[in-house]
């Protein structure tokens, strides 16, 4: 039920990219990570990452780039560690960092560390209206896989009215309605 979107991915790429230029960056593993993750080799990416780390220099972001790889792999505990490693390492805190964290917890059958990152991600400025509508929807998928029906019939309503086209909401409502 919960979603990642490729186009995240290639808005972290592009920031990451704009930080590099900014900064003046000299770290080439770090480059070379964010090029190997931007043609799909993922597993390369990790090494240039943990390369890129290990010389302590922008740390906080070649940990994000370690998450987002580990993520593509399916790697979802080591994706959740890496991104937490990231926020440690004085990575930005986004929204995007949040719903990729509560996504992890998700696929790791941890549906209230999920709303936790989730509600963290919500709550910060930089949470724009499409990101905030991936995070309600995954919101409600946290709160049934905590068996909490009730909070999740309630976030699904709230979401229904302020999304009434999305038609994932809609299939989630048929749902509830047979299982009253």
């Amino acid at each position: 039920m919960w979603k990642y979107k490729k186009n995240y991915l290639t808005i972290i790429m592009t920031l990451l990219l704009a930080c590099f230029a900014l900064t003046g960056c000299g770290n080439k593993s770090l480059e070379e990570g964010l090029e190997l993750l931007e043609s799909g080799d993922y597993e390369a990416s990790v090494d240039k990452f943990k390369e890129a780390a290990k010389k302590d220099r922008d740390a906080g972001e070649a940990y994000r780039g370690i998450g987002i790889a580990e993520w593509e792999l399916g790697q979802y505990e080591a994706a959740r560690n890496a991104f937490e490693t990231a926020l440690e390492n004085k990575a930005e805190k986004t929204a995007t960092i949040y719903n990729f964290l509560g996504n992890c917890e998700m696929q790791l059958g941890n549906g209230k560390a999920a709303l936790n990152y989730y509600n963290l991600g919500m709550s910060l400025e930089d949470c724009g209206k499409e990101m905030l509508q991936e995070m309600r929807f995954n919101e409600i998928a946290a709160y049934e896989q905590c068996g909490e029906w009730e909070n999740a019939k309630a976030k699904l309503a709230e979401y229904t009215a302020d999304y009434p086209d999305d038609a994932r909401a809609a299939r989630e409502a048929e749902f509830f309605e047979t299982q009253q």
